[in-house]
């Protein structure tokens, strides 16, 4: 059997979490996935997953191969792309993730207009509000708001990201237009469940710890969700001017607090150091920075 083909799979079951989910990304049968392991484990005389009837562990020769083969596997990528850049213009798979809200509302008009541009270039977009790995998931590029934390990968500032707090006529005409931040403890404040580790309005009161804002009576996780919300008169909202600018224009929402909206936050695309200098990475992102720019 192709070796290297049975170390994709290999790494496939382990990033997966199943033979069924590795045989389904490589069009194979869940037998023939056990048997690209076990000609591994035949060919190394060692055992690489301990298996039970639902599931699968990584013995600790296990854990080291596998470690090998995502090395071995990335640098072929590297090597592979090396040489499409010598071709000159960009071409290949880009594979991205970045947050729901933003990569449906803003991103995927943009790469739409990359791939119209850059006809030989493919994009796989993922949307996920979890942080994702790049490197352990096979992602070339990730798009991330907000202060980063230090790391290995390179972050390259393509825009800034601006909020708004908005509500309906109707909500302000029933509960009043809040004039202070100190004005929010008697209003119905939306909020994200996310904001429970990003300190959610208490970016506007000011306020560290317990919020001086009323409970929200509608928490979701989805921005469209929330918007969908404060559009029928349920609360007040924060939450990317990007995504509320044509109700606002339109007057289905008035924005409230214009002075005490939180600082803008950086939006960054974020990349692994080794993938900065593909062609296919620089030309999205210069792209994506122009986009921005010209906005």
């Amino acid at each position: 059997m192709d070796r290297l083909l049975s170390m994709e799979v290999f790494v496939s079951v382990v990033d997966l979490g199943s033979f069924t989910a590795a045989g389904q990304a490589f069009r194979i049968s869940p037998p023939m996935v056990s048997k690209h392991i076990s000609e591994l484990e035949k060919r190394l005389g060692s055992t690489l997953l301990t298996r039970t009837t639902r599931r699968q562990h990584l013995t600790e020769a296990g854990q080291k191969y596998y470690e090998n083969c995502k090395k071995i596997l990335q640098d072929i990528k590297l090597a592979d792309s090396g040489i499409a850049d010598m071709g000159g213009s960009p071409k290949g798979l880009l594979r991205i993730t970045a947050s729901v809200w933003f990569g449906t509302f803003i991103l995927a008009p943009i790469i739409c207009d990359y791939l119209r541009e850059y006809k030989e270039m493919q994009v796989e977009l993922s949307l996920t509000d979890r942080l994702v790995d790049l490197v352990n998931e096979g992602f070339d590029l990730a798009i991330r708001i907000g202060e980063l934390s230090d790391s290995s990968l390179v972050a390259r500032r393509v825009s800034i990201f601006h909020e708004s707090i908005c509500g309906s006529p109707d909500y302000l005409e029933f509960y009043g237009i809040p004039i202070t931040p100190e004005d929010l403890a008697h209003h119905k404040c939306l909020g994200f469940t996310n904001w429970r580790t990003q300190n959610g309005w208490n970016r506007v009161t000011k306020k560290n710890g317990r919020s001086n804002t009323e409970p929200s009576r509608f928490i979701s996780n989805n921005a469209q969700a929330m918007r969908t919300a404060a559009l029928k008169g349920i609360g007040l909202i924060m939450m990317p001017r990007g995504l509320i600018q044509e109700d606002i224009k339109n007057g289905h929402l008035v924005e409230v607090l214009k002075d005490f909206i939180p600082p803008a936050r950086p939006i960054h695309a974020v990349y692994a150091r080794e993938l900065q200098h593909l062609s296919k990475l620089s030309s999205f992102v210069d792209f994506l920075t122009k986009k921005f720019n010209n906005s």
